[in-house]
């Protein structure tokens, strides 16, 4: 038996029933109700998503995975006879009736720090405001700060293209927060301070590798191989782990633009592209309910649209129960019950299958060795397959890593080299605040050297918005609220500040109290016409 039946749209998982004789098979007409692969650490998740992307490659479907172990690279290279571990497949193979066809498969890799694959980016603007939260942690009062600046860039043409984009704006706006206060509610320095902070932790990390030009063209990682396989697009996150909610973000983003983006398709044959999720226990992690409600419904309804969506995870209980309900088709590898919490979960992953009277589910959940597991598949008319006991077929391409020349290679060999290994930094917010910025600063200073400290005058006019915004300071030049610039000296008919009129004011007052209101319009006068 080969592993991809094309003609009755099925792909072969493994053989279950008594002495695993009894083939099971993953429809692909229902491969985008999703799945779950989940099971503790060593027991063979990793070889069940590897051959599952194998398989959907072979039928022409792209597949994305991220590659947490780095154990996946090996999906570019044909398994060989001379593998430590052939005659084992080749004694599983027999045991369920598979053809063992090695063979290598087309394969991109990507890596958000550029180091173990193309870079892969994406801008703020499209990640947007939500995913952004997340990402930065920030509070409801500081998530909404960060929308009202994603308002006003928008509003006023400000592309937020990276992450020095995004600080930029944040200090225009911690800059014009009072009148920023009126039109979107209150703005607080305070809370713009906390995520400038986030943002430069984010940026200790790493994180600004993942904001730029060129940003990942969804049609990159739709591709198929010169043979008509599916690519296979491998996300280097060994290194990316040690940033989870960066992680996490980034999968999310990925899966969201996916959804916005593809159009259409009802129930296809087979999968538009397929998505797994490694470590998926991160993407809810302290998660606030809106985003688990943004994965459920994206979960529930980018089905329409062909994607197959795999969580892979240690424990089902990892992932929302809401969520959890949308995965029709579910892989369960062994789990450890040594705790009374550990015996819970265990009942409550039994409870998900339809009943086999054949065995318990609990029990055969505890007892499947490596590379077995129990598992279940939607059948005709999308209905739940009976819980079995299955072998999982071995990998046709080879198991663990390639080396780190052969990767060198395969990424200077893809096409996606030459359109994404070099950034491309052009005019955006920063740039355009900046240039803005210098703009207001020479013209103050010119409005400043125009001033004659020798003598007083107003400068007549509109309030100069852009002489604030410079923020030049001179000692002599004072700025009110009235944005009337005037010169000022100490002397001795007023204090240091005071203006020509304030200061004629104040000797008017002081004659006031000495002399009659006619003697003074008459000695006022007198010196008008003596000035003349």
């Amino acid at each position: 038996m080969k592993a991809l039946d094309l003609d009755a749209g099925r792909i072969f998982v493994g053989g279950g029933g008594d002495a695993y004789g009894a083939p099971q098979f993953l429809r692909m007409k229902y491969a985008n109700r999703h799945g779950m692969i989940a099971g503790a650490t060593g027991t063979g998740k990793t070889v069940t998503l590897q051959t599952l992307a194998e398989s959907l490659s072979e039928a022409g479907v792209p597949v994305f995975l991220a590659d947490v172990k780095g154990d996946l690279s090996g999906l570019a290279k044909s398994g060989s006879a001379e593998a430590k571990l052939h005659d084992a497949f080749t004694s599983r193979a027999e045991k369920i009736g598979l053809d063992l066809d090695y063979q290598q498969y087309p394969v991109t890799f990507w890596d958000v720090f550029g180091e173990k694959g193309h870079p892969v980016r994406t801008t703020p603007a499209e990640m947007g405001p939500l995913l952004l939260s997340r990402l930065l942690d920030l509070t409801d009062v500081q998530e909404g700060v960060l929308n009202i600046a994603f308002r006003v860039a928008d509003e006023q043409g400000l592309a937020l293209l990276d992450l020095k984009d995004l600080q930029s704006m944040l200090v225009w706006v911690g800059q014009n927060a009072p009148d920023l206060s009126l039109t979107y509610g209150n703005v607080s320095t305070a809370s713009v301070g906390a995520i400038q902070r986030s943002l430069l932790t984010l940026e200790n990390e790493g994180g600004a590798s993942l904001f730029g030009e060129p940003a990942l063209a969804l049609s990159d990682i739709m591709r198929q191989g010169e043979d008509g396989k599916g690519m296979i697009n491998i996300l280097a996150a060994d290194k990316l782990m040690n940033a989870p909610r960066l992680y996490s973000t980034f999968l999310l983003w990925l899966l969201s633009e996916l959804f916005e983006q593809l159009p259409e398709v009802g129930d296809p044959d087979k999968p538009v592209c397929a998505f797994f999720f490694d470590e998926a226990h991160l993407l809810f992690d302290d998660a606030p309910r809106v985003l688990t409600d943004k994965v459920e419904q994206v979960a529930r309804l980018i089905r329409s649209k062909g994607v197959s969506v795999w969580f892979i995870s240690q424990n089902p209980a990892d992932v929302p129960e809401d969520i959890l309900g949308q995965l029709g088709n579910r892989v369960q590898h062994a789990l450890r019950a040594f705790t009374a919490k550990d015996q819970k979960a265990l009942r409550l992953a039994a409870q998900n299958y339809r009943p086999n009277p054949a065995f318990d589910t609990a029990d055969a959940i505890t007892e499947v060795g490596t590379g077995e597991a129990v598992t279940s598949f939607l059948e005709d008319k999308g209905v739940p397959g009976i819980v079995q006991r299955t072998l999982i077929r071995p990998p046709f391409s080879q198991l663990g890593p390639i080396s780190d020349e052969e990767r060198a290679d395969i990424m200077a060999a893809s096409p996606m080299s030459v359109k994404y290994d070099t950034p491309l930094d052009r005019d955006s917010a920063h740039e355009t605040l900046t240039k803005r910025a210098e703009e207001a600063a020479a013209e103050a200073q010119e409005t400043v050297e125009g001033v004659d400290d020798d003598d007083l005058w107003v400068v007549r006019g509109k309030p100069d918005e852009k002489l604030n915004r410079a923020r030049r300071y001179n000692p002599k030049l004072t700025i009110p609220a009235s944005g009337r610039k005037t010169t000022t000296r100490r002397s001795s008919s007023g204090s240091r500040g005071d203006s020509v009129l304030e200061t004629f004011g104040k000797s008017i007052a002081r004659e006031l109290g000495r002399s009659g209101t006619r003697e003074i319009m008459r000695g006022v006068l007198g010196g008008m016409f003596r000035g003349r």
